[in-house]
């Protein structure tokens, strides 16, 4: 299936509404700092790789360029000035005529009948944050600038800029937020099950 592009600004202080992606705010949070979320790309796909994954992210010339070299579990995107191919597979891969940047993983397993592969960028000022909710699926960040946290039954996990964060398996609470003095931009790349709702609401007690 052909990727699904969306039409993304830089953040900066631009703010991109919850509900994007499923999420949304109470009345209560209204006057606390918001957390952007905007999906950059996606596509379904009815398999994935075998064995251990991992996400890798390129970049490339030119988008043109990417999505003549993407492959079936790879997305292509313009985003935070620069073109993207992120491409899941197995570990140590690489994509001719691209430039590694990060390799992310293994990933926790995922397993159904359709995947749904996803990027979002997100982020904003100081002490923003998301709702608590779940993925039916992994989700795993690149930190572009500032300091991400994570906040789930396991605990409290930190990211800072050109670091990489592994999400835990489908269905496990999380919260995340800005975790530093600056603000938050990162890329977000999920694998999760197409058939269930991307995030649903959930409850850290």
């Amino acid at each position: 299936m052909k990727p699904r592009s969306f039409s993304v600004r830089r953040i900066g202080m631009l703010l991109f509404p919850l509900c994007a992606v499923g999420l949304t705010t109470s009345a209560p949070m209204a006057a606390e700092a918001k957390f952007a979320i905007a999906p950059v790309v996606e596509k379904k796909v009815k398999e994935l790789p075998p064995g251990p994954l991992f996400w890798r992210l390129e970049n490339f010339p030119t988008l043109s360029e990417a999505q003549g070299a993407a492959g079936p579990t790879s997305l292509a995107a313009e985003v935070a000035g620069k073109v993207w191919l992120f491409t899941l597979g197995p570990k140590d891969g690489a994509t001719a005529g691209g430039t590694k940047v990060v390799e992310i993983g293994p990933i926790p397993p995922v397993s159904a009948s359709e995947y749904l592969l996803r990027v979002n960028r997100a982020g904003g000022p100081p002490g923003a944050k998301t709702p608590i909710h779940t993925h039916p699926g992994s989700e795993a960040l690149y930190v572009l600038t500032g300091k991400v946290g994570q906040r789930t039954p396991h605990g409290v996990t930190y990211t800072e800029a050109g670091a990489t964060m592994i999400g835990h398996g489908a269905g496990t609470p999380m919260e995340v937020f800005n975790a530093g003095t600056t603000g938050l931009d990162q890329l977000a790349v999920f694998v999760v099950d197409a058939d269930r709702p991307f995030s649903s609401p959930a409850s850290l007690d």
